[in-house]
């Protein structure tokens, strides 16, 4: 029989993990971004220090939904607070 920990410790390790799956987008978006940058230094050389500014900010926006995914992922796994709640209820 599984028991009301076992069932919250399973459903952190899958929220993990799907948690972690947000780390493709910012990873894509990242690439097409560095890839349309050069595209767009290549046709204006001399903007390069605008596009490149401009492209490092977006990558860093971007960069933080991967950053959250990982904390929530951490949290769930390492200092679940839902097992100490279950805990607290069946007491």
């Amino acid at each position: 029989m599984i028991t009301g920990e076992a069932l919250i410790l399973a459903a952190s390790a899958l929220g993990a993990g799907i948690a972690m799956v947000a780390g493709i987008g910012p990873g894509i978006g990242q690439g097409y971004a560095a890839g349309k940058g050069a595209e767009a230094v290549g046709r204006q050389p001399e903007a390069q220090g605008t596009i490149l500014r401009t492209m490092l900010l977006g990558a860093a926006v971007a960069e933080t939904t991967a950053i959250y995914a990982l904390v929530v992922a951490l949290i769930l796994l390492y200092a679940n607070p839902l097992i100490q709640l279950y805990q607290n209820i069946v007491g």
